[in-house]
């Protein structure tokens, strides 16, 4: 059954998914959170961030958020991680009671260490979530390119629904009851993807990077099970999988960071260089945070967070990790 579908935010994601939904047959409509946004996307039904794909015409464009969610049968999330908390807090008093929402969010917020389910179920009540994650490059489905994500949720029935929807030809979909594992997964692999723009930005090669790659997902692995996350889901479509698009596309957002740090850009000076929110930066000091709490060790996402935040250069980052003792190797 066609679906009436809501979408908060109007980044490269909600931009991609608006779309698809839109031509599968469902009623969409997007809000626009920043004001003045609205009117230039709906005249041109196309974003400077994703300028390759055209929003349909049926695709309604608003900044009115009743307007928008007005008999919504399912609600996407694409806020980030720091601003969806407060926003769907404003939104609760217009999101239909029975609706589900849909989160794409990949970071964990700072002050709290909340995942995204987590802040929607605060903000918006009890209610179906699910996250819907995975190796999704955006330029690359706006192109119609093949991929596969992952819907998961504790309700099984919404994680098929969600399936459902947002399936394509090109666009493969699974499910999981493991929305834990899954968004774990894809906020920490911003992080490791940081250290490995740096390592390109040092120029130290693939050896290094594929190494920072595998050890980066020992450090997710551990933290994921000392939370309770399934091992397997870290070894899926939404956890090595998606590290390993963001470590490598030229087009990930925070390995393009972490390569201007690595070559000596300063923070401030290589985030208003995009125009994209980069979740890995906040999201490095919500999982430092969760790995102490949890005393588990994670020597990679400590140093991106002392290159970010504690003015230690790469470089001597670099030396640090390989000057650590090596043992036995571990995942978990």
């Amino acid at each position: 059954m066609p679906e009436r579908i809501a979408i908060a935010g109007d980044g490269q994601m909600a931009i991609v998914l608006a779309t698809s939904a839109a031509e599968s047959g469902h009623a969409v409509r997007l809000w626009c959170p920043l004001p003045g946004a609205a009117a230039p996307l709906s005249a041109s039904r196309r974003s400077p961030r994703l300028p390759e794909i055209e929003l349909p015409r049926d695709v309604q464009v608003t900044e009115d958020a009743a307007a928008a969610f007005a008999n919504a049968t399912i609600m996407l999330s694409a806020i980030p991680a720091q601003f969806a908390g407060g926003v769907w807090k404003r939104l609760a008093a217009v999101a239909p009671a029975q609706a589900g929402i849909v989160t794409v969010t990949k970071g964990v917020e700072v002050v709290s260490m909340l995942r995204p389910t987590q802040v929607l179920r605060d903000a918006a009540g009890p209610r179906p979530l699910a996250t819907l994650s995975g190796p999704t490059i955006a330029h690359e489905l706006a192109r119609r390119l093949p991929a596969v994500m992952v819907a998961a949720s504790d309700d099984a029935a919404f994680a098929t629904r969600v399936q459902a929807t947002f399936a394509k030809p090109w666009l493969r979909i699974y499910t999981s009851g493991d929305p834990m594992g899954v968004e774990l997964a894809g906020a920490a692999k911003n992080v490791i993807a940081l250290a490995a723009g740096m390592v390109d930005g040092l120029g130290l090669g693939v050896n290094a990077k594929s190494a920072l790659l595998a050890r980066g997902l020992a450090e997710i692995v551990r933290l994921g099970v000392a939370v309770g996350c399934k091992v397997d889901t870290f070894f899926g479509v939404a956890g090595v999988g998606d590290l390993a698009t963001t470590c490598f596309s030229p087009e990930g957002r925070n390995r393009t960071l972490g390569e201007l740090i690595g070559r000596g850009t300063r923070l401030a000076d290589a985030l208003a260089s995009t125009q994209s929110v980069v979740e890995g930066v906040e999201t490095a000091r919500a999982l430092r945070g969760m790995a102490h709490q949890h005393s588990v060790p994670t020597p990679i996402i400590d140093a991106v967070c002392r290159v970010l935040f504690e003015g230690v250069a790469p470089a001597d980052a670099v030396r640090e990790l390989m000057g650590r003792a090596a043992g036995a190797e571990r995942i978990a």
